[in-house]
């Protein structure tokens, strides 16, 4: 046992006290309701609805599908239930801007950012992680807004520079060559001062954070992932 200084320790009169005292009736009414006036909203999902918001989006739950747009603003995910530990409303809506920007500002008006209804990989697809990470990787916080699913592989091949290809195949030429418009057409309204804004501010919480990484342990029982704040890439 730690020998404590004096100047930690209680009163011996508090424990006295809460033996002898009883709460007086005013204090401890039993039909009081609390009134509830505020949600809690982590920091950095608060930041990504506001930037959803100022750009035209309003997020909505819906636990039968994964990812929509309807063309109206409308952009709804599926139930947080739904997500991997290293899932974040965050990361899913800086995608789906990305992909908002690579399709054109044009397709905020399509269901789904004018994706066809076809299963294979669309181009714009890869040329939208490539933005993601390259939004991401100017702020520190390209493993922090890596995204979900089985694009991931993808994204984790990417090298340090987002928009140099990753061979000399025709697929890679398109993928760069959109990448590197949408990332021109990025840095233009309406999306750049709400996109910078939302990165800077995320790159902030991940500074007053970093001190603590160190020492986080998670409260899940044999939970060993570390915190996502930490990761680089």
């Amino acid at each position: 046992m730690p020998s404590w200084p004096p100047a930690t320790l209680a009163d011996p009169q508090d424990r006295l006290d809460a033996e002898r005292l009883r709460v007086p009736a005013c204090h401890d009414d039993p039909d009081w309701q609390r009134p509830v006036r505020a949600r809690y909203v982590d920091p950095l999902e608060l930041v990504w609805l506001a930037t959803a918001h100022r750009l035209g989006l309003h997020l909505r739950r819906d636990p039968a599908i994964y990812s929509m747009t309807d063309g109206s603003g409308l952009l709804a995910l599926g139930p947080r239930s739904d997500l991997d530990a290293d899932d974040s409303l965050s990361q899913m809506v800086l995608h789906e801007l990305c992909h908002w920007i690579t399709n054109g500002a044009d397709s905020f008006e399509q269901r789904d950012w004018g994706f066809p209804l076809w299963d294979n990989i669309d181009v714009r697809e890869h040329a939208c992680l490539r933005l993601q990470c390259w939004l991401a990787t100017r702020h520190g916080l390209r493993g922090v807004f890596a995204p979900t699913s089985g694009f991931r592989q993808y994204y984790d091949k990417l090298p340090e520079d987002p928009l140099q290809a990753l061979d000399e195949s025709e697929w890679e030429a398109s993928v760069t060559r959109i990448a590197r418009q949408a990332v021109q057409r990025a840095q233009g309204e309406p999306w750049w001062a709400a996109l910078s804004q939302a990165m800077e501010a995320s790159a902030a919480i991940r500074g007053v954070l970093a001190p603590f990484l160190p020492d986080y342990r998670s409260e899940h029982e044999g939970d060993e992932l570390p915190a996502l704040w930490s990761l680089s890439r």
